[in-house]
């Protein structure tokens, strides 16, 4: 999810029974930025999504 739209992601996952479900946020917008930019944020992403399927639930 990019940052401009984590309102609406959370709203979604609450509406759908899944509130505080975790997602990894990246920069916004995405549309403008060059492939190392791109490429960068899709490294923080994948090491976000990482920990987030690796945590164990309380």
């Amino acid at each position: 999810m990019t940052e401009a739209f984590v309102s609406a992601a959370e709203l979604m996952a609450r509406v759908l029974g899944a509130d505080g479900y975790p997602f990894a946020v990246i920069g916004h917008p995405i549309s403008s930025a060059d492939g190392a930019a791109l490429a960068a944020r899709a490294e923080r992403a994948a090491a976000d999504c990482a920990r987030l399927l690796t945590v164990a639930d309380g």
